[in-house]
């Protein structure tokens, strides 16, 4: 999987994996194999990762190019939204260059300000940053009302209030 993921890192087209990340989050992970004479041959994998308990992102989507364009990329991703159906999960989302593919599959180009979890866990430490070009989409697998989140500024943001050790609101 670090192979077909980081040689499409290479080309900046999807953030790199070490092994280290991706044995942390392993069961994420759906493959897809080729049966061979010599046994089974790794041709694509996807990750679903949870951020809340109703959203996830459709991550390191990777087909092996001398088996794309047979719809193998396809049935991993659908193969995410039966997991995430039967995980109740609300919405799927993913950042993206090749966003007809996932329009293909119902989903919605989205402003990323619905995707905060996202922009501030992962995004930091990738090298595009601060000039992001990644596409946002979303599918819903329930109806919500989706919503930006506010800006640090915006002073109609609502605050949650944390108890104090005494166990008072502060």
């Amino acid at each position: 999987m670090a192979r077909l993921i980081n040689d499409y890192a290479a080309q900046e087209i999807m953030l790199p994996r070490n092994e280290m990340e991706l044995a942390e989050s392993i069961r994420d992970f759906t493959v897809a194999e080729l049966k061979t004479p010599g046994g089974k041959q790794l041709v694509g994998c996807v990750a679903l990762h949870f951020y809340t308990t109703i959203a996830g992102e459709v991550r390191s989507l990777a087909v092996d190019p001398a088996h794309a364009r047979h719809g193998i990329g396809r049935k991993l991703v659908e193969s995410l939204e039966v997991e995430a159906r039967a995980c109740d999960l609300a919405t799927l989302f993913a950042f993206t260059y090749v966003p007809d593919f996932f329009s293909k599959l119902g989903y919605e180009r989205v402003d990323r300000n619905v995707l905060p979890l996202k922009a501030w866990k992962d995004c930091l430490r990738c090298p595009k940053f601060q000039n992001c070009d990644e596409i946002a989409v979303l599918k819903r697998l329930k109806e919500i009302e989706l919503r930006p989140f506010p800006s640090a500024g915006d002073s109609t943001r609502e605050l949650v209030q944390l108890p104090t050790q005494s166990g008072k609101l502060a």
